[in-house]
């Protein structure tokens, strides 16, 4: 099977359970990546100008153009897509431009049911490819997020966690530097501490170039101001009793009933009400467990992230267990609020996933 006939055949799979194909265009405007996809992503699109001298990339994924023409078009409708083309990023050793399929579906209000709905066809699309019986890993940035509420870690200090978390750097990640100046420039990281990172670097550069500094030490002022934004990511420190919360999460592994229950039991013992949270994973996983999904062969942990910043809820990753590099060959996950940052006027459910397909039907 070729990738292209892997296309017709998800594509095929997806029509039927109602994900209408659509293809968005393949040039898109390049701040939206910028803002909100993950690091990994960011540093590897293709960008180029339009006549304009407006920043546009080649498609670097197919998640945020599919949101983006369902503003357009659908507004708050609720509507599933597929897709199935060439994305462009930039991967050692390996082709720029690589084909991807998937689907997408927001406006749905019934989250449990369709994140199950969702996997489900993950892992039948995949299985309709030929794949071998995959490992699948399970993660819930909804069961983090409200974890960190629940602990009234301020704004800032919740970033770090997030962005540590992410990156699989962890907590031990989040010590302050010591001796690196940090006194001396608090008002200027002050001023940039929280900020949106494309502002606060603007923000620095400005200052710089206010003050005449063009270049220090053989830097330039956009690797200065990157400087003083990762000082700023370290002034922030996590307090200690929320610290041993986080780590007694992080350390749960499991499948997802019995995550649920160590989840419960570090609630009952920390006294922290992330009912709410709890109950849409158990939801969910019962929902799996309804569309025949084994749920017991899931492994569910708390460090999992994928590396996009988006993600507010449920997330996974298909593996093939022949791969000796970890990739996933299918990954998706929730991201409830990123219709909000693209123009909506209130947040839409929403949630997806993708296929690489050059790791499927290649040679692992």
């Amino acid at each position: 099977m070729t990738e292209t006939d892997a296309i017709v055949a998800l594509i095929a799979l997806f029509e039927r359970e109602g994900y209408a194909r659509v293809e968005p265009p393949v040039l898109q405007p390049a701040d939206v990546f910028i803002d909100l996809s993950g690091e990994d992503i960011r540093r590897r699109m293709f960008v180029t100008q339009d006549a304009a001298g407006a920043e546009l990339c080649l498609r670097p994924e197919y998640t945020i153009p599919v949101c983006l023409q369902h503003l357009a078009q659908r507004g708050a409708e609720p509507l599933g897509y597929s897709y199935g083309g060439p994305v462009f990023r930039m991967r050692p050793a390996e082709s720029g431009e690589f084909l991807q399929a998937g689907l997408e579906s927001i406006g749905r209000t019934d989250v449990s049911a369709v994140d199950a709905e969702i996997l489900a066809l993950a892992l039948e699309g995949h299985a309709r490819l030929g794949g071998p019986s995959p490992v699948v890993k399970l993660g819930d940035m909804g069961l983090l997020h409200a974890l960190i509420d629940t602990l009234g870690v301020a704004p800032a200090a919740k970033r770090r966690v997030i962005r540590a978390i992410v990156s699989g750097h962890g907590l031990a990640s989040l010590a302050e530097p010591e001796g690196s100046g940090t006194q001396e420039h608090a008002g200027l990281l002050a001023a940039i501490e929280g900020q949106a990172p494309q502002a606060a670097k603007a923000f620095v550069e400005d200052i710089l170039s206010i003050a005449g500094i063009a270049s220090v030490g053989g830097r330039s002022a956009g690797e200065i101001a990157e400087r003083f934004l990762a000082r700023a990511a370290n002034r922030t420190g996590l307090p200690d009793e929320a610290r041993q919360v986080l780590e007694r999460y992080l350390a749960i592994v499991g499948d997802p009933d019995q995550a649920a229950h160590a989840v419960r039991a570090l609630a009952k013992d920390a006294d922290l009400d992330i009912g709410p949270a709890l109950t849409l994973f158990e939801e969910r996983t019962g929902f799996m467990a309804a569309r025949g999904l084994d749920v017991r062969s899931f492994s569910f942990a708390a460090t999992f992230a994928r590396n996009l910043d988006y993600y507010t809820g449920f997330i996974f990753e298909v593996q093939d267990p022949r791969r000796s590099d970890g990739k996933p060959v299918v990954g998706g996950g929730r991201y409830d609020r990123l219709l909000e940052h693209l123009g909506a006027e209130a947040p839409i459910p929403a949630v997806g996933c993708s296929f690489w397909l050059d790791r499927i039907v290649g040679t692992p």
